[in-house]
């Protein structure tokens, strides 16, 4: 028997009393102690607001980030009760405060619906940070208590009368416990203006002492949010269709409206949580959609008995659609809790949707000639997808029967430390095939620029050899290739980092956009698992005698002009065809000494707009957009 077991006894086992186990374990309860677990906090409390709203209490939220780095959260709500507790013969308002799974969401009759059903919300953000407070308008009067990292600091005590409502919460976040404490101001935006749209008619602000204040309220909800999403593209459709719809107290609210564009972009929530997985909501509303439309499409004759059915991708092709959904009690599954898992709601949603649907067909009967005429598009061009891509299989190259000429491999077949750079030109990719490490490192050279995706239904991505040539590379196949499903299959990803390596121009960074565009479009998992990098090569190279400095950025140029006092020479590069294979190595090849910047994307909702502006049709948008930001541009080639 092991001699250390026998050291594990009784008076080893710890007990976490209160919210010591939150500030032992951050992460189980905010996901992390990083950026994302710092706003956390905030959507924590703003989140018991908007519970407020759900249920008819509130329509104001006020968020302020104070100059000491505080940040509070105001909304006129009924006020959190100041009551002694039955139980526990402490104001309620304290037991909300320090103690875990203590709130009314447990109580059907006090929130039917609330975005977090576990009752940690304030707690945990009074437990993380340095100091909190809270205010209560209520019954007439003001009342406040003050905290200290989850313990209290001062009882709760009356300090003024009020004819007003609400609640007010402040708080430090704990700089021992989180990796940064600077509130970044357009991530609280994105998630405040989402809310916004999310529950139509309440008002909600965010101010930056000194600085910048908006105020977020549309009357017209989910509408209006497809009607920003879709700003910049072309509407087959003057206004959003919106559904809105209750049974067996499972509230259905959404809005439809179809583009000119060839990718679905349709957004779930449920209790305003977004569920970016999915799950049965959107199903029901994926069912509803496929049937009701060719059953239109039949009785119109648009679709002929003898035709095949339109598929999922069919219907959906061009949709921009936000689905809303507020169950009481609602059960999530999948790696990050996003995938709504309720069996009853698929169903509640497809009866909901289906009967809308219908009767918006046949009142809008122009809209929907439109609408499915856009749907047989997408059909001919699947199918002729489906043929180039059968074409591709028999000559072997989706299933990597063979690879593209032009791919110099690296001689690992193990994916974990192999990389491919993505070079622009033979000339570059010569160099960079001279200058790297045979064992890991991979080069792809493309003759011009890519495909603009964002422009090109799939059956002309597949034909495109560039396309085709990153494809066969990396082994994973592409979305979106046929039917409702994708094949994407990212354990198949023969590199698992793909270095973008372009010059530094204006060419440079067209193809670098290019290529952002179609990963993002249609290899966006490689994205999701932080294999995409873009390569940094150097800008300037400094000399002086026998003495070479390379810089990346003009801050690091200027303190090299400091350092080299007088006599030195700079070279701006504006090639990689400029550097020998050794240079090329040096400064941007070798893992001990490259700079790489990983591609992320922090807020698909932003990304997607920015590609559909910068690489779509609207050319008016694309220029205001340059008139907006030319003067911003710094080293600009002309």
């Amino acid at each position: 028997m092991s001699t250390e077991s026998e050291g594990y006894k009784a008076d080893q086992i710890q007990v976490l009393e209160g919210l010591e186990a939150v500030r032992k374990r951050p992460a189980m309860y905010i996901g992390s102690t990083g950026e994302p677990g710092l706003h956390h906090l905030v959507y924590e409390v703003v989140d018991n607001s908007v519970d407020e709203a759900m249920n008819g209490h509130c329509d104001k939220i006020d968020v302020f980030l104070h100059s000491d780095g505080s940040c509070s959260v105001k909304d006129n709500g009924r006020g959190i009760p100041v009551d002694a507790h039955p139980v526990y013969k402490v104001p309620a308002v304290e037991i909300v405060m320090t103690k875990l799974h203590a709130g009314g969401k447990f109580d059907s009759d006090t929130y039917k619906v609330s975005g977090g059903l576990h009752g940690v919300g304030v707690s945990v953000v009074n437990a993380l940070s340095v100091h909190a407070s809270v205010e209560i308008h209520r019954e007439g009067g003001i009342y406040k208590q003050s905290y200290k990292r989850g313990i209290i600091d001062s009882k709760l005590e009356k300090i003024g009368d009020s004819d007003k409502h609400g609640t007010t919460v402040r708080f430090s976040p704990d700089d021992s416990i989180f990796e940064t404490i600077q509130f970044d101001y357009s991530i609280l935006k994105y998630r405040l203006r989402e809310l916004a749209y999310l529950n139509a008619g309440i008002s909600i602000s965010l101010s930056k002492e000194g600085g910048k204040s908006e105020t977020f309220m549309y009357e017209g909800g989910l509408s209006e949010y497809v009607s920003y999403l879709n700003e910049n593209k072309t509407k087959l459709m003057d206004d959003a269709m919106y559904v809105s719809g209750e049974k067996d107290q499972v509230q259905v609210e959404a809005a439809l409206q179809w583009t000119s564009a060839f990718r679905e972009n349709i957004h779930t929530f449920t209790n305003n949580i977004a569920t970016r997985e999915g799950g049965t909501h959107l199903s029901g509303l994926k069912t509803a959609l496929t049937r009701t439309i060719n059953n239109v499409a039949r009785k119109r004759k648009q679709l002929k008995d003898k035709d095949p059915a339109l598929e999922g991708n069919d219907v959906r092709e061009g949709l921009t659609a936000i689905l809303s959904v507020k169950v009481p009690d609602p059960q999530f599954e999948g790696q990050t809790k996003t995938k709504l898992g309720n069996s009853e709601v698929k169903g509640i949603v497809d009866t909901i949707m289906s009967e809308s649907l219908t009767d918006y067909f046949a009142e809008n009967p122009s809209d929907s000639q439109l609408i499915i005429s856009k749907c047989l598009q997408a059909f001919q061009a699947r199918e002729a997808a489906k043929k180039a891509r059968d074409l591709t299989r028999r000559k072997g190259i989706l299933e990597g029967g063979g690879l593209p000429g032009k791919l110099a491999d690296c001689q690992s077949k193990d994916p974990a430390v192999s990389e491919i750079f993505i070079v622009e030109g033979d000339s570059a990719g010569g160099t960079a095939k001279q200058g790297r490490d045979r064992a890991t490192q991979a080069i792809l050279p493309l003759r011009g620029k890519i495909l603009n995706v964002e422009k090109s239904r799939i059956d002309k991505i597949l034909a495109n050899t560039e396309v085709m040539a990153l494809i066969t590379a990396m082994g994973c196949s592409i979305t979106g290739v046929e039917g409702e499903d994708e094949e994407f299959e990212i354990e198949k990803a023969r590199y698992h980092k793909l270095i973008i390596m372009t010059d530094a121009d204006v060419d440079g960074a067209h193809i670098r956009t290019l290529l952002l565009t179609f990963f993002y479009r249609h290899m966006k998992g490689l994205i999701d698992a932080g294999y995409v990098y873009v390569a940094q090569p150097p800008l300037y190279k400094v000399t002086k005698g026998k003495k070479l400095e390379y810089a990346y950025d003009d801050v690091q140029l200027e303190r090299l002009m400091s350092e080299f006092g007088s006599g030195y020479s700079i070279s701006r590069y504006k090639g990689l065809g400029e550097m020998n294979a050794q240079q090329l190595w040096d400064t941007t090849m070798d893992p001990n000494q490259r700079t790489l910047l990983q591609v992320t994307i922090e807020d698909a909702e932003a990304a997607d707009k920015a590609f559909v502006e910068l690489m779509g049709d609207d050319v008016q948008k694309r220029r205001e957009f340059i008139e907006a930001n030319a003067t911003l541009v710094a080293n600009l080639d002309i």
